[in-house]
């Protein structure tokens, strides 16, 4: 298996050349146009990606995110008993970086294992929700869209959906 997966790539490579060569395109030229358009549309994406690291910087070095995890934690706590504070964080960075929710999730899985609760929410509450705000810009800033109606209620209406679904099934696996 390992070495089928690490023949894919070259394989499928490999293909498409042929596959241009067969039909006589010139394969160099339809790369190069392809990567050209690739780079405008990176350039266009960088502001708006500084912008969000910028911004998430701010909310943690400022110290807001840590008091909007008290507070939430507070009323959190009193719903769901033994809920720690570091899910909170957790769900709040995951809105905009992904990586960033990574180093969080290491974390709560040194602190209180993998199969413990904290452990248990944080992996269902990674794999089933997404980074709304990063996903939103990027994406609307490369395809150009300036309507977005419901798409931010909807986003984070679902991602509500995942989070509270992550909790109920981590603590029914408890």
């Amino acid at each position: 298996m390992v070495q089928i997966s690490d023949m894919l790539i070259p394989a499928l490579i490999f293909y498409i050349v042929a596959m241009g060569l067969s039909q006589k395109k010139d394969i160099y030229r339809s790369f190069t146009k392809g990567a050209k358009a690739g780079m405008k549309t990176v350039a266009g994406i960088v502001p708006t990606l500084i912008g969000l690291m910028i911004a998430v910087g701010v909310l943690r070095s400022s110290g807001f995110l840590d008091f909007f995890c008290g507070v939430m934690g507070r009323i959190l706590g009193g719903l769901v008993e033994g809920f720690p504070n570091e899910l909170i964080s957790l769900f709040t960075v995951k809105l905009f970086s992904a990586s960033a929710a990574t180093g969080l999730a290491l974390d709560i899985f040194k602190e209180y294992g993998t199969d413990s609760f904290a452990g248990l929410a944080t992996s269902l509450a990674l794999a089933s929700t997404e980074t709304v705000f990063y996903t939103m810009s990027v994406y609307f800033m490369a395809a150009k869209v300036t309507k977005t109606r419901w798409t931010l209620a909807g986003a984070l209406l679902s991602t509500l959906a995942g989070i509270a679904a992550s909790v109920v099934i981590a603590k029914a696996m408890v």
